[in-house]
């Protein structure tokens, strides 16, 4: 299950991705927001990462602005690893190395092309099967 989190500036691209899910036979939860209505991008957020920090979700697709306040809100919760990406070279790696558990990304920063393709990447690349890479992800799950 995917936890889909967006703010106002994300609403319209989430629709789109929620069609990329639907069409691709992916289950998501969608935390809001539920129109383009201003809002505060933490109160979506921060559930969405709780979803997945609890196993309730297996990853998370978060939009705003920039991608820089979802990534910050979803970073706060232990155990997420939200990766702000801005290529598809980006969500590929943050997968594939860092075995990251959200997507952040902004609509001020990408088009809704390439945010549907970073998503397919994000979706289906697997963690590497690389010790030094699992290393560093453990030394990321360690508290501080």
């Amino acid at each position: 299950m995917i936890a889909l989190a967006s703010d106002h500036n994300g609403f319209y691209l989430m629709k789109k991705i929620r069609v990329y899910l639907e069409e691709n036979g992916y289950s998501y939860k969608d935390f809001g927001t539920f129109s383009p209505d201003s809002c505060d991008y933490p109160a979506i957020a921060i559930p969405a990462a709780k979803s997945i920090a609890t196993g309730e979700c297996d990853k998370g697709i978060f939009i705003c602005g920039t991608g820089i306040g979802v990534s910050i809100a979803a970073n706060k919760i232990k155990g997420i690893r939200a990766a702000l990406c801005t290529s598809v070279f980006m969500a590929e790696m943050a997968r594939n190395h860092n075995d990251a558990n959200v997507l952040a990304t902004g609509v001020n920063v990408v088009d809704d092309d390439l945010a549907i393709e970073m998503v397919k990447v994000f979706l289906t690349t697997e963690f590497s099967d690389e010790e030094k890479h699992h290393r560093r992800v453990a030394m990321l799950n360690a508290e501080g």
